[in-house]
């Protein structure tokens, strides 16, 4: 069961018969100007995966593009602004604006090219993730779908980016058993989180405030839990904010592209001859 009580202890700690899963690794990324980068797929993606890639930004109000048109195959990216908003547009045939607390999903598939950046007067504060497609899907047609906050269910602190909670299931049709969430405690609460079964692949990234449990977990860590299916409790020391993955390990191999990542070669290898023709006609285009 999944709970989320006030916790009164003066001490600020958590039982740690509730507590038991360790943390197994940590860091707090690599800051490259106004976004950090937490995950990859060739360091923490290798332990977390479907989970593969993680990114954190706090970007000024800027007309410039944030990353540039770019291609993706054989993942999903999630893009979660958690104040302000994004524009996007791709080559699955979408674009749009991404309001405070909404999603845009974009399944690269066999191959996408897509761009974005900050919309409007207000600094962007974003989370990008992406998760690894299954084998049967990695090559299949790109689709995108911009999600609408009031769209995403929330039961008590936690917003539903992916997958279920509590019976309540994301607006995005993704492999069963992923979760991915928005956490957003008060002070004192204590979030209890159990996983489903086969879920051993758990992991948290905190932006706001502090959590106590087994161990601490500071503002702008990442931390990865042990492959278990034991309960995580967390307690929070102040108002705060963070994203929490759960999901069944993927079962394949993480074979990288340099915008990509497949479950075998010769998936890659498909994803990256659609790549390149996509990306011929968006030079004759004069768009790259």
């Amino acid at each position: 069961m999944n709970t989320v009580i006030k916790h009164t202890n003066p001490e600020n700690t958590v039982d740690q018969n509730l507590t038991a899963r360790t943390i197994v690794a940590r860091t707090r990324g690599t800051t490259r100007g106004p976004i950090t980068r937490l995950v990859s797929p060739s360091d923490l993606g290798e332990l977390i995966k479907p989970f593969v890639f993680l990114d954190y930004g706090l970007v000024p109000p800027t007309k410039n593009k944030l990353f540039g048109m770019h291609p993706h195959s054989g993942i999903a990216t999630l893009s979660l602004p958690v104040s302000g908003a994004i524009f996007y547009q791709d080559t699955a045939g979408d674009q749009g604006v991404v309001k405070t607390g909404g999603l845009e999903w974009m399944k690269a598939g066999n191959g996408v090219w897509h761009d974005g950046g900050v919309w409007g007067d207000l600094p962007l504060e974003l989370f990008q993730l992406w998760v690894a497609l299954p084998q049967h899907d990695e090559n299949s047609p790109a689709q995108s779908q911009n999600i609408d906050p009031a769209d995403i269910p929330v039961v008590g602190p936690v917003a539903v980016l992916l997958g279920q909670y509590q019976g309540a299931t994301s607006p995005i049709e993704f492999t069963a058993g992923v979760n991915y969430y928005h956490v957003q405690l008060q002070d004192g609460e204590v979030w209890h989180y159990q996983p489903e079964s086969g879920q051993t692949v758990a992991w948290l990234s905190l932006y706001k405030g502090n959590l106590a449990g087994p161990d601490a977990i500071n503002k702008g860590e990442i931390v990865v839990f042990e492959e278990t299916e034991q309960a995580i409790t967390v307690f929070a020391k102040g108002a705060t904010s963070f994203v929490f993955g759960a999901a069944i390990p993927h079962p394949h191999p993480l074979v990288k592209g340099a915008y990509s990542v497949h479950t075998n070669r010769q998936a890659l290898i498909q994803g990256e001859q659609e790549i390149q023709r996509i990306g011929q006609q968006l030079r004759v285009q004069g768009l790259i």
